[in-house]
């Protein structure tokens, strides 16, 4: 794993499946007003139905929830159970940008999106 910071956030980024890990926190940084962070953060849901393998947390080493994000369009993401943080594969994160009601104009989105240009694309 490759390791950018983005204005204070930490992105952990890996070369070989694309995927990014946000610690616990990160994802609130990301997201600059109080309702982009409410929208996001209250819509997650543990998703039992899943059959994807789960994903071990590279923090504490357990297995991760599956949980899904989104009303219309669910993308689903691993989210650790400890609370360490929250795994998207390549273009999950990117999902979640463009299903939220985010500032176009949020520098660190931007950054992101020209930073993960490949990974974050769908």
């Amino acid at each position: 794993m490759v390791v950018f910071e983005l204005d204070e956030v930490e992105i952990d980024h890996c070369l070989g499946c694309r995927g990014i890990w946000l610690d616990s926190g990160e994802l609130e940084l990301l997201l600059e007003s109080v309702q982009e962070k409410n929208q996001v953060l209250t819509s997650f849901e543990i998703d039992k139905t899943s059959h994807e393998k789960k994903r071990k947390c590279p923090i504490c080493l357990k297995k991760m929830d599956k949980v899904s994000w989104g009303k219309d369009k669910k993308v689903l993401i691993d989210k650790c159970r400890n609370g360490d943080g929250i795994w998207f594969d390549a273009g999950e994160l990117c999902e979640v940008i463009d299903t939220v009601s985010i500032d176009r104009n949020n520098k660190i989105i931007s950054m992101l999106k020209d930073v993960f240009r490949n990974s974050l694309t769908k």
